[in-house]
């Protein structure tokens, strides 16, 4: 019971930190290139650029919506310029790792455990960064009346909706893509 709600919790902080704040740093800066065990569009997003062009609007209303007053208003920006900060940490982090793994990669034998070892020391400090930027969110978010935690509460959950509806078309698309080619050599004999 606890790790359920403990990961609840976490989905909805980082929910919070990917409604409220992280699109406007993907606005802002462009999104890390891929690259070697990385399969984020941003920080903490997955996907790439595209996958929140049709949210920025979204962001900007919310932000409108809450009616910040001045102390809110500057929770809001330290939260927005932890983000960017982290955002950019993190691009260079992926930067300095696919450089090592160039480097790496023309050596006649590969040293799997260096770049492993080197994969997780990025994805620890990734991972600090993520949780600042979340921590940052949230002290925002907990500052908020409760009105204003039902409209970001309102988006969170659209947001969510919009996610599920994606994944589900995806999977339709994933299966599709499967029938057809699981039809195709009995077609061919």
């Amino acid at each position: 019971m606890y790790k359920t709600t403990s990961r609840l919790l976490a989905i909805a902080a980082a929910s919070l930190a990917l409604t409220v704040g992280a699109t406007a740093a993907n606005a802002q800066t462009p999104p890390p290139p891929g690259g070697p065990g990385m399969m984020h569009g941003g920080p903490g997003m997955h996907g790439g650029p595209g996958m929140h062009g049709d949210f920025m609007p979204g962001f900007k209303k919310l932000h409108d919506k809450l009616n910040l007053n001045a102390a809110q208003e500057k929770q809001w920006q330290a939260a927005l310029d932890t983000m960017k900060q982290n955002g950019q940490a993190m691009r260079k982090n992926h930067e300095q790792m696919k450089q090592q793994f160039d480097a790496m990669k023309n050596q006649p034998i590969l040293d799997l455990n260096a770049m492993h070892t080197a994969h997780e020391q990025v994805e620890q400090q990734n991972q600090q960064l993520r949780e600042q930027t979340t921590q940052a969110w949230l002290a925002f978010y907990n500052g908020l009346n409760d009105q204003q935690k039902t409209t970001v509460s309102t988006a969170i959950k659209e947001r969510f909706a919009k996610m599920e509806q994606r994944h589900e078309q995806m999977r339709q698309r994933w299966e599709q893509h499967h029938k057809d080619g699981a039809s195709a050599p009995a077609a061919q004999q």
